[in-house]
């Protein structure tokens, strides 16, 4: 039995190289790599640096885009949260107005202390309101002898008037008011019509937004 084993190994060797070598061919077709093809592995380290590369760009460039816009944001709801408030103070300011408007000019002037001291008082109220809405970024629309545009002005009416051009604010009948860059509300105005036509002087000033 010994010297069967013996007289069978060279060939038994042999045969176990050979089936080696097949197994490895044969790994390396369903793999399908060749030993020539193998990645080498600074390329690989190389290829994932510059991926994650880009990945850090790309999530750095969404946080800033991400930090502007809040700033943005932030900055227009400080701007514009007293927007309703200020729309209903300046209704209490038309009231006021209009109250100091009620009283005749020589009733004023014939009235006694008493009389002239709640006159006053209304005034230094409605200054007094309109200079609080004005430090919060309120301020008024100046119509009269503007041109007459939609984005700041409402026409009530037109007046014949040669001697001023056509289009031009000549009356107020309620002022406006914006807020930032918005309009709070447009100034309600009559304008002139028949007169010339205004020359046109350089572009025109950015509207606020409605």
């Amino acid at each position: 039995m010994t010297d069967e084993a013996n007289n069978n190994g060279p060939d038994a060797a042999a045969g176990e190289t050979a089936a080696a070598a097949d197994m490895a061919q044969d790994t390396q077709t369903r793999t399908g790599e060749e030993p020539s093809q193998q990645v080498d592995p600074l390329e690989a380290l190389k290829a994932e640096n510059a991926e994650l590369r880009d990945r850090f760009l790309r999530l750095a460039a969404e946080m800033d885009n991400l930090r502007r816009r809040t700033e943005r944001e932030l900055k227009d709801a400080k701007t514009y949260a007293v927007t309703s408030f200020a729309r209903d103070m300046l209704a209490v300011s038309d009231n006021l107005r209009r109250a100091l408007e009620a009283l005749p000019e020589e009733a004023r002037a014939a009235a006694d202390a008493g009389l002239t001291a709640l006159v006053e008082g209304v005034e230094m109220t409605e200054r007094g309101m309109l200079s609080t809405l004005e430090r919060h970024g309120v301020r008024k629309i100046e119509a009269e002898g503007q041109k007459f545009d939609p984005n700041f002005h409402q026409a009530m009416f037109e007046v014949p008037n040669p001697e001023v051009p056509n289009n031009t604010v000549v009356q107020v009948v309620q002022a406006g008011y914006a807020i930032g860059d918005r309009v709070l509300r447009p100034a309600m105005v009559g304008v002139a019509k028949g007169g010339p036509k205004p020359e046109a002087n350089g572009e025109a000033a950015e509207a606020p937004k409605a």
